[in-house]
C-alpha cells in the first residue's frame, strides 16, 4: 500500500486551523513556574522518548529557574500518560511529552476517557526522526532483501518487537508488512529497557522496529545491526544506515516525532511562555547536538502546525490500522 506522507501533510495544512488558544488567566500566570514542573512520558526510562524528554527538561530547569522533573508513566501505548495529563490541572505544571502516536489512540482503543485533538493544546514539535528496523548482530540476515526473504521462507514465523501495541514502530512495521508483502509476528514490549533489547541480542526475537533514539546508539556500537530507516532519503543524523525504499520497499516514507502538550484549558500566556522557551532551547547548538546523537532532527513548530501534523497523522495510519485491525490493549 504505497501512502505518500507529503501528500497527506499537504491535505492536512488545508484542514481546519487549530482551535485558539485559551484566554488568558493573569491570577493564575503571575511568576509561573512557581513550583516543579511535571514533564510525563508514557514510556518506560532508558528509551528513545524518555532520553528526548530529559534533555528537554534539563534545559527548560535551567531557562524557567524552576525544576522540571519527568515521569514516567509506561504502557497501553501511552495511555496512562495521555489520561493523566488530559486530568491535570491546566495550570502549567504538567506537561506531556508524546511522540506522534497521540493523535491515532481513538483508531486503537474503543473506549478512552480523553480526546487526543479535544483534551490538549500542543505547546511544540520537538524533533523529528525515522524509525529503524534492526537485527542482533549474529542474525544470518545482513540486508533488508535477505530479511524479508526469510520473513517470505517463514510466513508468520520471524517476529519483530516494538515499544507497544500502537506505537508508530509498530505502525511502521505494519507498512512495511503491507508493502512488502509478508507476515511477520508482533511481540509487543513496555520499551528497550523492558527486555526487548535482550532478547533481540540473544536471538529470542528475530528483529525490532523502534525509534533512532532507543536504538541509534545500539547500531553504532556495533551491538545490532540497522537494515533500515524509515524516512524516504537516508537522515543526515543517521547517513550509514539504508532507507528501506533504497533497499527493497520502494515508496516507503514514514517520518516520526516527538512533541509537547498540556491540558486544554491552560492559560494562553503560559502556553506561549512554554512555547517560546522551546523554540528558543531547539535553536541552541549544544541542544541540537544532544538531540542529534538520538538522530533527532531538532525543530520548533507552531501549536497551529502541530494540530494540522497530528490530523495528518490520523489520515496516514488510520487505513493500516482498520487494514490489519489493530487494537490496543
Amino acid at each position: 500500500m504505497a501512502l505518500h506522507r507529503r501528500r497527506l501533510l499537504g491535505l492536512a495544512a488545508g484542514a481546519l486551523a487549530a482551535p485558539a488558544l485559551p484566554h488568558p488567566a493573569s491570577a493564575q500566570t503571575q511568576g509561573w513556574p512557581s513550583r516543579v514542573v511535571r514533564l510525563v512520558v508514557g514510556f518506560p526510562p532508558g528509551g528513545g522518548a524518555d532520553s528526548a524528554a530529559r534533555i528537554a527538561a534539563n534545559r527548560l530547569s535551567e531557562l524557567w529557574g524552576q525544576q522540571v522533573v519527568v515521569e514516567n508513566k509506561g504502557g497501553a501505548g501511552g495511555n496512562i500518560a495521555h489520561d493523566s495529563v488530559a486530568k491535570a490541572a491546566p495550570d502549567g505544571t504538567t506537561i506531556l511529552f508524546s511522540p506522534g502516536s497521540l493523535p491515532i489512540m481513538p483508531q486503537l482503543y474503543a473506549q478512552l476517557s480523553y480526546d487526543p485533538l479535544g483534551d490538549f493544546v500542543p505547546i511544540s514539535l520537538v524533533g523529528r526522526y525515522p524509525n529503524l528496523l534492526v537485527v542482533s548482530k549474529s542474525s544470518s540476515t545482513t540486508t533488508l532483501k535477505d530479511f524479508m526473504a526469510k520473513a517470505r521462507a517463514n510466513a508468520g514465523k520471524v517476529t519483530y518487537a516494538t515499544p507497544g501495541i500502537g506505537t508508530t514502530p509498530h505502525l511502521t512495521a505494519e507498512l512495511f508488512k503491507s508493502m512488502a508483502k509478508i507476515d511477520m509476528t508482533h511481540v509487543p514490549y513496555r520499551g528497550v529497557a523492558a527486555g526487548a533489547m535482550s532478547d533481540l541480542m540473544t536471538n529470542r526475537i528475530d528483529s525490532m522496529f523502534n525509534t533512532t533514539g532507543s536504538l541509534l546508539q545500539a547500531v553504532r556500537s556495533g551491538q545490532v545491526l540497522g537494515l533500515a530507516a524509515s524516512t524516504p532519503q537516508r537522515s543526515p543524523l543517521a547517513p550509514e544506515i539504508p532507507t528501506f525504499a533504497e533497499a527493497g520497499v520502494p515508496g516507503f516514507n514514514v517520518s516520526s516525532w516527538y512533541g509537547l502538550f498540556a491540558p486544554a484549558k491552560t492559560p494562553r500566556d503560559i502556553v506561549q511562555k512554554m512555547h517560546d522557551s522551546v523554540a528558543t532551547m531547539l535553536a541552541e547548538a549544544p541542544v541540537k547536538a544532544r538531540y542529534e546523537l538520538l538522530g533527532v532532527e531538532a525543530a520548533s513548530a507552531t501549536p497551529e502546525e502541530v494540530m494540522r501534523l497530528m490530523r495528518a497523522e490520523i489520515e496516514l495510519w488510520t487505513p493500516i490500522i482498520k487494514a490489519a485491525n489493530i487494537k490496543g490493549e
